[in-house]
């Protein structure tokens, strides 16, 4: 735990508390089919390695070193909230060392983190019922959540959402399984056969946490936002923050800059994974054309007024955007080099797409490849 002000800033624990106790229960399936769900993610996770593989060539030495493991909704808040707490430690550091004197740091002391363990738990009840699978890279290993021993991260399949989905879609539980499975394997697969991506990354996140420039107390007020949102069910533009999201708050211009970088890579990642599902569906998925379309429609649909506000809060709209943009960019490219081609985007980080270059494949192959339209 963090302190501010002689009070701990968040409380790990009740947020996890918090969020198991509120998180939506998951279908109801019998303890066989329970257990028949779970066994065959682990079996469409494994012969998922060979399909990504061979479609991407890209290499995988590392990737045994990743364990996959097949969650319930409370796994995956746990997992999370281990997470979060690894890759925000040295915000919070530095908010603990603004305390003295701040009026932020004495009315979060006052607040304290049980309040912001509460409202966090609250958020992540919210997430929890709507992710499928999740590469976590910079999972710390636990005994109850083992994570790869040389830095690599773990990957998480939350089984009662995979059967949830399939059961709203109406679709083949069997294929939309395996085709879960090679889109999180393809995102376990970027960063095994990319050794530098991990650390790259961590160096954005911190570098863009490093530039945070608000006082602790204004970072409480959106996640209070947020969590309220979630009780009163505030439609979306009814809050004081305009219908902008967190991560939008709380920019500066240094942070903005950053913002777009990773913005790119991340686009570039999801576009990456889908390109790769629906490249591989149709050789051992045969039902793969009506799961993209419902599932497509499913995530153009969105819910009620109040998840819509808060997935544009908690940024998930842009997550949204970066499928359909960094999909589009991995499909031009290939069209233009082909798939080796594309590959030389994981060369260093001076040949990743810029923001700009996602929306416009073809300068990134003018710039790595030397190639023009003209």
């Amino acid at each position: 735990m963090t302190s501010i002000g002689g009070a701990e800033m968040v409380d790990w624990n009740l947020a996890v508390a918090t969020a198991t106790r509120l998180a939506r229960p998951g279908p109801e399936v019998s303890r066989d089919e329970a257990r028949a769900v779970v066994a065959e993610l682990r079996r469409h996770a494994k012969a998922s390695e060979e399909h990504v593989r061979g479609f991407t060539r890209m290499g995988t030495d590392g990737i045994h070193d990743t364990p996959v493991l097949v969650v319930d909704r409370p796994g995956w808040v746990r997992a999370n909230v281990a997470g979060f707490r690894e890759i925000l430690k040295p915000l919070l550091d530095k908010m603990q060392e603004r305390r003295g004197g701040s009026t932020g740091g004495a009315v979060l002391g006052t607040v304290g983190g049980k309040v912001t363990g509460v409202e966090l738990g609250m958020l992540l009840s919210f997430l929890a019922s709507r992710v499928l699978g999740q590469y976590e890279t910079f999972a710390p290993s636990t005994r109850e959540l083992p994570a790869g021993q040389n830095g690599g991260g773990r990957l998480l399949l939350v089984a009662p959402n995979v059967v949830h989905v399939e059961r709203e879609l109406d679709v083949e539980p069997h294929d939309f399984r395996l085709w879960v499975c090679l889109h999180e394997e393809t995102h376990r697969t970027q960063f095994s056969a990319v050794p530098w991506l991990r650390d790259h990354l961590e160096g954005e996140i911190q570098s863009f946490l490093g530039e945070t420039d608000v006082d602790p107390m204004t970072v409480l007020e959106r996640i209070r936002e947020a969590a309220q949102a979630l009780v009163a069910g505030r439609p979306e533009g009814e809050s004081d923050g305009g219908g902008r999201s967190l991560v939008e708050l709380v920019q500066t211009p240094a942070q903005r800059e950053i913002l777009g970088r990773l913005t790119a890579v991340m686009s570039l990642l999801e576009g990456h994974a889908d390109f790769v599902m629906d490249g591989v569906g149709p050789d051992v998925v045969p039902s793969v054309g009506e799961i993209r379309e419902k599932f497509q429609q499913r995530r153009a649909r969105g819910a009620s007024r109040l998840d819509l506000a808060l997935r544009k809060l908690l940024g998930l709209d842009a997550k949204l955007r970066q499928y359909r943009d960094g999909e589009r960019f991995v499909r031009a490219v290939v069209e233009e080099v082909g798939m080796d081609g594309f590959n030389r985007v994981w060369t260093s980080p001076n040949t990743l797409p810029t923001k700009s270059e996602i929306a416009a494949p073809a300068d990134w192959v003018a710039r790595v490849h030397g190639k023009s339209d003209d």
